[in-house]
């Protein structure tokens, strides 16, 4: 699966389970959310706002995401409500790996980080911002079910960690051709 393919793949509405772990206090934290997620063209006007924002060529978008939240958190009865943008820059030599663009709702700068599709079909996305470093790591256990993994350093040493489960609702995931049709390519 390359990383146009993970991004068609993810397209739908999804439930997510999350369990998260604040480290240095010693906290647990369970969430549940549902998410709306919908594939941007590279001519979006958010698209072109993002990559404007942080120098990067329009032109250069391999595939965006939109992605819409909304859950219920542990000991907190207020909905939790927002919405995030993911825009692929690939590097010239590997579409694999590359730039990801970031803006969610919650932040108030646009982030640009690392992706890295790997040969094990798990997506890595990383950031970095000053003294904070966030891994993410995702992958799909079958066309309807997702999982997750995330992790920050603050001054190299572990401040959190979640892991989360989705499982899709709705808008089906991409057909797998016919073997037939595969081989007749």
């Amino acid at each position: 699966m390359n990383i146009t393919e993970f991004f068609q793949q993810s397209v739908g509405k999804w439930v997510s389970q999350r369990s998260s772990h604040q480290l240095l206090q010693n906290q647990t934290e369970n969430a549940k959310s549902d998410l709306m997620v919908e594939a941007l063209a590279q001519d979006d006007p958010a698209v072109m706002q993002l990559c404007q924002q942080l120098g990067v060529d329009p032109a250069q978008v391999l595939c965006s995401l939109k992605m819409n939240w909304n859950g219920i958190v542990d000991r907190n009865p207020k909905p939790q409500v927002g919405s995030s943008l993911l825009v692929i820059v690939p590097d010239a030599a590997d579409s694999n790996q590359g730039k990801l663009l970031r803006q969610a709702s919650n932040s108030p700068k646009p982030m640009m980080g690392r992706y890295e599709m790997g040969d094990d079909e798990v997506l890595t996305l990383t950031s970095e911002a000053g003294d904070l470093y966030a891994e993410e790591r995702i992958w799909f256990a079958n066309p309807n079910f997702r999982l997750r993994t995330s992790a920050v350093k603050r001054n190299g040493n572990y401040t959190s960690a979640a892991f989360c489960s989705e499982i899709r609702l709705g808008g089906a995931a991409p057909a797998a051709k016919p073997a037939a049709a595969e081989a007749a390519n």
